[in-house]
């Protein structure tokens, strides 16, 4: 029986490059983006509405003929905000519960719930992180992954109670065909720029979008209902990617690194600044805390189960450039 998918959240970095993906395997896609949306994946079906509006998208469900409908739901906010931000709750809470129940009552054959590896509880540092089916706002720091440990508990119930469905979790995406202001993607620009002139320490796992997208696609077919899947790569110190950008672009190399103490100080300051500009700041209090967690991610499951691949961050970084200055923004 033929299949349709259906990708929330299609205009954004993930959402895009899944729609792309899919498109080019010759899938038929409906790609849902908001009203207002001006980055519009091509050639596939567009449907307009806001997952946290229920009845704005469901017409993404309808009208399938004699297909079956396999959702990947990709619509969410990420965010290192230190303070709470009620679109971020209802978009990545409310507007998950909105899908869950529409695939429910739709009867749909497949849901893939794009989550977070910052859902997952941490675990002393020196211990690699594995994948979980317990998951609660409790257990993890800051608005983001609460919002998305929540998430994930409601698409687990719903598989629990009869949904196919299992969780996909990504670790800090980067990579080409970032639109708009992605953590990575503003690092780059900045570096790129002369704008960052001083590194600081901590790292995290950094995993390109495209084999984050592969893993997705991936678990449309193989992905086991109820079961999560953690799409990672690995730790990469921030020394490491600012290096490896200093020998892919010729810029100056970073060589000042600004001790803990200080930047935490400051990050306040840098989330005003960066409001001002109308851009995700590179950090926050968050984010720090997040640089300095335990980010030993194992994705060796997704890798049995789904044939999940990663490539060289080298190769990631480089072509994120190349595309960078081809699309005119560096």
């Amino acid at each position: 029986m033929k299949q349709i998918y259906l990708v929330t959240g299609a205009a954004g970095h993930l959402g895009g490059v899944v729609v792309q993906n899919l498109i080019e395997r010759g899938k038929c896609v409906r790609a849902l983006v908001l009203p207002n949306e001006k980055n519009i994946p091509e050639l596939a079906e567009i449907y307009k509405g806001d997952v946290c509006d229920k009845s704005s998208i469901k017409a993404c469900f309808d009208n399938l003929g004699d297909s079956k409908l396999v959702v990947i739901h990709c619509a969410g906010i990420v965010s290192i905000s230190s303070k709470f931000d009620q679109a971020v709750f209802d978009v990545n809470v409310r507007g998950t519960k909105n899908v869950v129940d529409l695939c429910r009552e739709d009867k749909v054959h497949k849901l893939i719930y794009v989550s977070s590896v910052h859902a997952i509880r941490e675990q002393p540092k020196g211990v690699t992180i594995k994948e979980t089916t317990d998951f609660s706002p409790d257990n993890v720091v800051g608005l983001y992954a609460k919002t998305k440990a929540e998430a994930t508990a409601c698409v687990l119930e719903a598989a629990s109670k009869g949904l196919n469905a299992c969780v996909v979790h990504p670790s800090g995406i980067a990579g080409p065909y970032d639109n708009g202001r992605g953590h990575i993607t503003t690092l780059i620009i900045d570096y790129y720029k002369h704008r960052l002139v001083s590194g600081i320490y901590g790292g995290y796992d950094f995993v390109d979008v495209r084999d984050v997208a592969n893993g997705i696609i991936a678990a449309c077919d193989k992905g086991k209902s109820g079961e999560c899947y953690i799409l990672s790569n690995r730790y990469f110190k921030i020394s490491e990617i600012l290096d490896m950008l200093h020998e892919i672009t010729g810029k100056k190399k970073i060589k000042r690194y600004l001790p803990y103490w200080f930047v935490k100080m400051t990050a306040s300051l840098s989330e005003i600044y960066y409001k001002m500009l109308k851009q995700p700041p590179l950090f926050t209090s968050y984010s720090l805390y997040t640089l300095n967690s335990n980010s030993l991610f194992s994705h060796q499951k997704a890798t049995i189960e789904l044939g999940y691949k990663t490539r060289d961050m080298n190769v990631t970084l480089a072509e994120t450039v190349k595309w960078l200055k081809e699309s005119g923004r560096i």
